[in-house]
């Protein structure tokens, strides 16, 4: 069967994150989202394992479900969902053993049943204090947290997080790698996939050939529950956990990502947040990697570090490579058309208005046909929607921990998508 799952998200347990991320929270938004498998996310955590432990309960697909559902009249009809939960976590990996320079690199584990979490949980608590955050930060090569997880479950999977951000991923031009093998070595092949991140899409991590056999999968780190799936994946296959983990080392069932588009992450450009400056890699070399304001050096976006990376031209799409829809979520839609703030009061009525009339959020963004939107939402919503879906939007790029700014109709002092990506080149 098909359906969409977010296999990374945050707890209330983690830093900076919503107090509405609770089980229940998560099992409400998901069927707001249309999304039928979520990650739990801070499984580490002792805290939250225990609700994990008292609140869901394994089933046979071996996914969880949540044991007391809360109130459905919550739920829109036409959005209610079974919600499958599998355990998952992130970890930050902090260490500098590894060619005298300090890497911080972030992971995710996904564990295939409780009893697997539990021994992960037992391990990794001798090596660092598992209770000070959601998201735990641990003294340990991120190769061997992968050979703890190994060890544990051969059905464990491993995935490099948001592989391009620059101070805290696999690939980060601030602590990262330039390779796989450089920071996994001899265990690189139980890396299956890697997380492409808010500030990337497929076709840039299409340009590194060393990724033609890696699975790319996009999640949403959500820290709060309006943030879920505002990146997910796509799966066509038997809906358990075992046929999921399949999916997702061979290709085989994954048809594909929901991405954001990368120029709304908060990393894509060069730039310095203090100084207002956002730059193109061009740019970059132009100033010398040096903020032409303070003097001080730019931090290093992602759109510069898949070009320094790259072995490829843009454009090229890999043999194997399975496709991608990128979408700007619902509530961002909806302010725009109402000028209004995406959290006002008046988008959020908005929002579940369209939700009772149409159907999901996924629903309404990729599939419900823009005759019917106009006839319930108004044409300006519409025409809205149907600009996202072809792309004719307008984004001025995200830069050194900023977000994009996005609009849907068009600003002469916004660029245009499509003059961002197409026409770069590092040398």
């Amino acid at each position: 069967m098909k359906y969409i799952a977010d296999l990374h998200i945050h707890s209330y347990y983690s830093r900076a994150t919503s107090a509405e991320m609770t089980l229940e929270g998560v099992w409400r938004w998901a069927q707001l989202k249309g999304i039928s498998v979520i990650g739990t996310g801070d499984f580490t955590h002792p805290g939250w394992f225990k609700e994990i432990t008292e609140k869901l309960e394994p089933d046979e697909s071996g996914f969880l479900r949540l044991i007391n559902p809360a109130q459905t009249h919550q739920i829109p009809e036409k959005c209610k969902l079974s919600i499958n939960f599998v355990l998952t976590s992130e970890i930050s990996c902090i260490y500098s053993k590894k060619n005298a320079k300090t890497r911080k690199i972030h992971c995710i584990v996904i564990a295939p049943d409780v009893a697997s979490a539990a021994k992960i949980n037992l391990t990794l608590s001798k090596i660092g204090n598992l209770k000070s955050d959601g998201r735990p930060i641990l003294g340990i090569d991120a190769k061997e947290l992968l050979r703890i997880v190994l060890e544990v479950s051969d059905r464990a999977l491993f995935v490099p997080a948001h592989a391009w951000t620059p101070h805290f991923s696999v690939f980060g031009a601030a602590s990262g790698f330039d390779s796989l093998e450089e920071c996994f070595e001899e265990l690189t092949p139980h890396i299956h996939a890697i997380e492409t991140g808010l500030s990337s899409d497929p076709p840039m991590n299409w340009r590194l050939s060393l990724l033609d056999n890696i699975t790319l999968i996009s999640n949403s780190d959500a820290h709060s529950p309006i943030k879920i799936g505002r990146e997910a994946n796509i799966f066509d296959t038997a809906l358990t956990y075992d046929e999921m983990l399949k999916a997702i080392k061979t290709k085989k069932g994954f048809l594909g990502t929901i991405e954001f588009f990368p120029e709304e992450g908060k990393y894509h450009f060069d730039g310095h947040r203090l100084c207002g400056i956002c730059l193109s890699p061009k740019e970059t070399i132009r100033y010398g990697y040096i903020c032409p304001k303070c003097k001080k050096k730019l931090t290093i976006g992602v759109m510069h570090r898949v070009l320094a990376l790259a072995d490829r031209e843009n454009g090229l799409k890999p043999n194997g490579a399975v496709d991608f829809k990128s979408i700007i979520p619902l509530n961002e839609i909806i302010a725009e058309v109402l000028n209004s703030n995406p959290t006002s009061k008046k988008v959020i009525n908005e929002y579940y208005k369209m939700l009772t009339l149409l159907g999901n959020e996924f629903e309404i963004l990729l599939e419900v046909p823009v005759e019917e939107i106009a006839i319930t939402c108004g044409e300006k919503m519409a025409e809205a929607i149907k600009r996202m879906r072809h792309n004719n939007i307008h984004i001025s790029p995200g830069y050194d921990g900023e977000y994009g700014k996005v609009r849907i109709f068009e600003d002469k002092n916004i660029n245009k998508l499509n003059h961002i990506n197409g026409q770069l080149s590092l040398f």
